[in-house]
């Protein structure tokens, strides 16, 4: 059975997504934001949970997204806040290399 056939969004290509780079993919109605950092892929969703607003585009120090709004920060590892004005975590999904495609899916 194929990774989409098992609820699996297809990110790219495998070597698309460079270090320091982002995409954001929808998962139904979930958009996911997918870094490459350090060559390491994560994926969160890209919703502040502060007030709503997109977190991709927002500025990254080394494992935190920082929401270009008010400055809230997410771990991308984990989806912890990290500073506030957020105080609710956001969701990490899982990433997976497989089929020459970067994948991710809302698993919640």
């Amino acid at each position: 059975m194929s990774l989409a056939a098992q609820g699996w969004v297809r990110v790219g290509g495998q070597g698309e997504l460079l270090p320091g780079e982002f995409t954001v993919v929808f998962d139904g109605d979930t958009p996911i934001a997918v870094y490459n950092i350090d060559g390491q892929l994560y994926a969160i969703e890209d919703i502040c949970t502060h007030d709503g607003g997109d977190l991709a585009g927002g500025e990254v120090f080394g494992f935190e997204v920082e929401c270009p709004r008010h400055g809230a920060r997410f771990d991308v590892r984990t989806g912890a806040v990290t500073r506030p004005p957020a105080y609710e975590p956001i969701a990490s999904f899982p990433v997976r290399e497989d089929e020459g495609a970067v994948w991710t899916r809302d698993d919640r």
